[in-house]
Parts: C-alpha cells; sequence; structure tokens
C-alpha cells in the first residue's frame, strides 16, 4: 500500500506530479525520504511506459506546393498510436515544465532552438532518457531500476532524514 505523506489524495498527486517532473527534467533533486521512496515507483512506471513506446514513429509522404508553384514531395514523421496514448498519460502525470534560457544563449538563438518544441519535458523524456534506457535494458538485460536514492542525513529544524533521488 503507498503511503499518504500525511497529505489528501489531490495533494498527494500534485505533489507526486511535481517532484516527477523536477526529477525527469533536472536527473536528480533533493526531497525527504518518505517522498523519494514513494516518488521512486512513480517515475520508474513512468519510465518505462517512455521506453516500451519511444520508437513507435509513422512515416508518410506528403506533397506539397511551392512559391514558384512546383510540387514537392516531403517525408513526415509522427508518432504511432501506442506512443501518442504513452504521451498523453505520462503527459496527465506530470507537469509541463518550461525550457529555460541559458545565460550565455541569445534570445534568437534560444527561440529558434525552441520553436518547434511544444512540450519540453515529454520531448526530453522521449528523445533523451527512454533510448538510454531502452539500450541499457538491450545490453545489462535489464528493465527498471531507473532511480537511485542517498540519504543525507537529518534536516536541521524537523530532523527530517533527507534523501537525494537521481535518476542512473
Amino acid at each position: 500500500m503507498p503511503g499518504k505523506l500525511g497529505r489528501t489524495s489531490k495533494e498527494r498527486n500534485a505533489l507526486l506530479r511535481g517532484l516527477a517532473s523536477q526529477l525527469l527534467w533536472y536527473g536528480k533533486i533533493e526531497t525527504t525520504v518518505s517522498k523519494a521512496k514513494e516518488l521512486k515507483s512513480y517515475v520508474e512506471k513512468l519510465i518505462t511506459k517512455a521506453v516500451n513506446t519511444y520508437d513507435d514513429n509513422v512515416e508518410y509522404e506528403s506533397t506539397k506546393k511551392d512559391e514558384k508553384g512546383k510540387e514537392i514531395t516531403v517525408k513526415n514523421v509522427k508518432d504511432g498510436p501506442k506512443k501518442l496514448a504513452a504521451r498523453r498519460a505520462i503527459m496527465a502525470k506530470t507537469y509541463d515544465l518550461p525550457e529555460v534560457k541559458p545565460f550565455a544563449e541569445k534570445k534568437s538563438d534560444f527561440k529558434a532552438r525552441t520553436k518547434a518544441v511544444q512540450h519540453p519535458l515529454m520531448d526530453k523524456l522521449f528523445n533523451e532518457i527512454a533510448p538510454k534506457y531502452a539500450a541499457r535494458k538491450e545490453e545489462l538485460g535489464q528493465g527498471g531500476g531507473y532511480t537511485r536514492i542517498y540519504l543525507l542525513g537529518e534536516r536541521r529544524g524537523d530532523a527530517a532524514t533527507k534523501a537525494i533521488i537521481e535518476l542512473v
């Protein structure tokens, strides 16, 4: 039975959504041990969905006319039905985080780089995290075990035990 973390179900779900979004985006977060243990199973289920469906793409060709009226065939790629369903299920369990502009990057470069990306967290999950763990699954024969928890000690003030949870 999952822990309640001293919250109502709405509060607990919102807390887990926020922590899961931060963990997937940054790869490592610091929280309490009880929250980290609850978050571990929550995030591993999301990553497993992404790993199982990240390569389900559908390619199709379409013809378009350019400025001169000449017809051009263009190859397009979109999500297959399994990947689309998994993406929507994962989006329902995480928050959509906006991409932050790095300090050294120009504003015009940042806009050009992020113009086509509507959901940066889903893009990172399906294009970076899922292929990494799928390759790990192939070479080690190990599915799951995507996160690791380190204990840090007690927090000053309320003496809650702190932990770092990170993606392996």
